[in-house]
């Protein structure tokens, strides 16, 4: 794949006569600066295996399997994933595999490695499940390199007082950061907005092994029920539990009852999941 310019990407398609999908948000990436900050961002050494989501035509993938050892493509397009394989088909560290990436059942995670990172030029419509199906994941990436809507990498990114029940449930998991935004015209075709590129990094978190899972999310999703009212009324609404109650153990955590979701920490979450009594 020669060049990452609009005119050389519909150039290849004309050439295929494939059009890119609506359906399947395909925006192809058409700023070669945009493309070395996203490899950049995952920081490659010639041991790394990297799965790519959605190579489209391969317009990132070259790029990063100069860098790594091996570079596992997921495509769900099988027009994209004939032109990948005759445009890229002779780089020998890469493999294309046609299947969507959110129906990939554990049983296939023998595709990835032990240790591995994502890299994506994502569509927008599927930023939040990808990243809910691998931070959930047994066998978690060590790191994530996603092109995401500027809104969505904002929330995911987000800190105290602007938090959200996204920002809460991502960084659980791990470390969040916005690397750079991409304005629309990076993207051919242009989208509506513009994207960014986060990083997602999941070393040196331990919350899983610290907390009661399911008792963590629980709690944060009766927090934020209805984000604009105060944290009293929502968690005893959604608790079941009478508000002196809820008063109480959210003082024994030096919070405020009168306060916003929005404005906690991961770590007060933590301490009242840790705290809570249930009956």
């Amino acid at each position: 794949m020669n060049g990452v310019s609009k005119r050389a990407i519909q150039g290849l398609l004309k050439k295929y006569t494939v059009r890119p999908s609506k359906k399947l948000g395909q925006n192809f990436l058409i700023d070669k600066k945009i493309v070395k900050k996203i490899v950049s961002a995952a920081n490659l050494g010639s041991k790394d295996t990297v799965l790519e989501i959605g190579p489209g035509i391969g317009t990132l993938t070259h790029d990063l399997a100069k860098k790594a050892k091996k570079v596992i493509a997921i495509e769900k397009d099988s027009k994209m994933c004939e032109i990948f394989k005759k445009n890229l088909g002779d780089l020998k560290n890469v493999k294309i595999i046609k299947e969507d990436i959110l129906k990939i059942s554990p049983k296939s995670y023998i595709l990835y490695p032990k240790s591995y990172k994502v890299v994506a030029n994502l569509p927008f419509y599927l930023t939040a499940p990808v990243i809910r199906k691998f931070l959930e994941s047994k066998n978690q990436p060590e790191k994530m390199i996603l092109v995401v809507q500027k809104e969505v990498g904002q929330r995911i990114c987000a800190k105290p007082p602007k938090m959200s029940i996204l920002a809460v449930s991502v960084q659980f998991y791990a470390e969040t950061k916005i690397i750079s935004f991409v304005p629309k015209v990076s993207f051919w075709p242009q989208p509506k907005v513009d994207g960014a590129i986060i990083k997602i990094d999941t070393r040196n978190k331990e919350q899983e092994t610290r907390v009661n899972k399911d008792l963590f999310f629980r709690i944060v999703k009766a927090g934020f029920v209805h984000p604009r009212k105060q944290l009293i009324n929502n968690l005893s609404k959604a608790l079941k539990k009478n508000k002196q109650e809820i008063k109480d153990w959210l003082l024994k955590n030096q919070i405020n009852p009168n306060l916003r979701a929005e404005t906690l920490t991961l770590e007060n979450w933590i301490s009242l999941t840790k705290t809570y009594k249930i009956k």
